[in-house]
């Protein structure tokens, strides 16, 4: 159809051809590169300003002719007319694959041609990146290398490494051209010692590319570390003291997870097992006293290897808790007239003893003042009629010294005889005894 049309032109007047190269001046094609990611859709547009109803080419770089103003010249199911005017001739390309990158040409067919080049570049998609390797489990302190790969970008990926969302800069970067001399394979490798904190990191490997439209491809790799265990004791009081409880436990960390723990003390058995209780990592003493002291050792075991800690233990002492007392004042002395003393002995409440009531109710928190002005009042009354009793008692019998002592000193001359008669009236002195009150 194209040869055809072309033979036609031909056989135009000279003169009708002169027209057509006059009125051409001015008129020039315009057309713009086009990007298309492989398996999309290219749009390729060629407008003129100032048109004289001249025709409107698109041709590939193989320099077949695709469109002819409206008339499709190719057999390409792919390709298909999106506008055709005498200003524009649009079509479109769809399913664009690497082969159909090259230059196109828009031409106008004035007297001479005019022509303009669009050239549809086709961006390779990287493939999905894969992490090779790794192999589990990796023991603590060995040397990690990690590779990432993917093939079919065109232009050359960008490869980046990240590790618990840091970015690693110092890594291996390799390009290759693929065997259809388009696309590339692009490979990065990254070199590491690894210790416990890696544990469960996830490394991730990151591929940018303009055909990804911002969205990059990842690849992640989640490490597994096996590592000695560590331990560590915690007291359940930092001031153990002398009869109370104390739980002691053996905190324990290791891949794989410890075995059970193993509890000494001063480098043997636990001395009294009634007591020193083992539950799970939990040491419990049920209530301290002082030959406990000592250094308690925890011991946690894995297939890598065994960690312990050690735990000083010194009971304190129970501080000693005095409560409020209250004294009752000493009472005086009493004097009497046969100038005996009588001296009471200071009577202090029994709320100064030490020891605590058993039976007190909770919420006490001084003495019964109406129970302890009760006792000391009896206790009153009584020194008084004790000592009423007492001097009555002295007295009467003061008063029967006093008569035998007089008798026969009245009639003596002298002390001898006074005394001498006093020894001999002792016979009848109960006759002449002499009472007052």
């Amino acid at each position: 159809m194209f040869v055809l049309f072309l033979c036609n032109l031909s056989l135009v007047p000279a003169a009708a051809s002169k027209n057509k190269v006059k009125g051409s001046q001015g008129q020039f094609p315009l057309t713009q590169n086009v990007t298309v990611v492989e398996g999309g859709t290219a749009i390729l547009t060629c407008r003129v300003d100032q048109n004289d109803n001249t025709s409107l080419q698109w041709s590939n770089p193989a320099q077949q002719t695709l469109y002819f103003d409206d008339k499709k010249a190719l057999r390409d199911n792919r390709i298909e007319l999106v506008r055709a005017s005498w200003h524009e001739l649009s079509i479109s390309v769809s399913d664009v694959s690497l082969s159909d990158e090259g230059q196109y040409t828009c031409s106008l067919f004035t007297m001479p041609v005019k022509t303009s080049k669009a050239y549809l570049t086709v961006l390779g998609v990287p493939e999905k990146p894969q992490i090779s390797g790794f192999s589990s489990p990796v023991m603590e302190g060995d040397l990690m290398q990690l590779t990432c790969k993917t093939s079919g970008s065109k232009p050359a990926a960008d490869i980046r490494w990240f590790k618990n969302d840091k970015e690693i800069k110092d890594v291996k970067y390799l390009k290759e051209e693929d065997a259809n001399r388009k696309t590339f394979t692009v490979s990065s490798t990254l070199d590491f010692r690894v210790d416990r904190s890696d544990d469960g990191v996830a490394v991730i490997c990151r591929v940018d590319h303009e055909s990804l439209n911002a969205t990059p491809q990842v690849a992640m790799q989640v490490l597994e570390i096996h590592y000695t265990p560590s331990v560590k004791i915690i007291p359940s009081t930092p001031f153990p003291q002398e009869g109370q409880p104390l739980i002691l436990t053996c905190e324990s960390k290791g891949k794989p997870l410890p075995e059970p723990v193993l509890w000494t003390k001063d480098g043997g058995e636990l001395p009294d097992p009634d007591r020193m209780v083992v539950s799970g990592r939990e040491l419990n003493i049920l209530f301290l006293n002082k030959t406990d002291n000592g250094t308690y050792r925890c011991e946690a075991t894995n297939t890598i290897g065994q960690s312990s800690a050690e735990y000083v233990l010194i009971v304190h002492d129970v501080p000693n808790t005095l409560l409020p007392t209250t004294t009752i004042p000493s009472l005086t002395t009493a004097t009497v007239t046969t100038t005996v003393a009588i001296t009471t002995s200071p009577t202090t409440s029994a709320a100064t003893s030490s020891i605590r009531d058993p039976n007190a109710l909770a919420g006490q928190n001084g003495p019964d003042h109406a129970l302890i002005g009760g006792i000391v009042a009896v206790v009153v009354f009584v020194t008084l009629c004790s000592i009423f009793l007492l001097g009555r008692y002295l007295a009467r019998h003061k008063g029967t010294y006093l008569t035998n002592e007089a008798k026969g000193a009245e009639d003596a001359p002298d002390a001898d005889t006074a005394i001498i008669n006093a020894e001999g009236s002792q016979v009848n002195a109960e006759e002449k005894k002499e009472y007052f009150i």
